[in-house]
């Protein structure tokens, strides 16, 4: 089963923050290594971004759509 989104929504910053502490320990170049995809630190920075973007671009073409269908 799928988890909620309020679960979702603390669940993805808190892996994203743990992957990011766990590259910062472990990484001897830290912050240059984050420019690489092949870095997990790269991801533990994508993650937070991508999924606001996601969430707000889905909502605007539900909006969108509502919107078209009542005129």
């Amino acid at each position: 089963m799928l988890p909620s989104l309020p679960t979702l929504t603390v669940l993805v910053p808190l892996l994203s923050l743990a992957g990011l502490l766990y590259s910062a320990s472990v990484d001897e170049t830290f912050p240059q290594g984050c420019t690489s995809t092949n870095s997990l630190c790269f991801y533990s920075l994508l993650l937070p971004v991508t999924i606001p973007v996601y969430i707000f671009f889905h909502l605007w073409t539900w909006m969108g759509i509502k919107l078209f269908r009542h005129n």
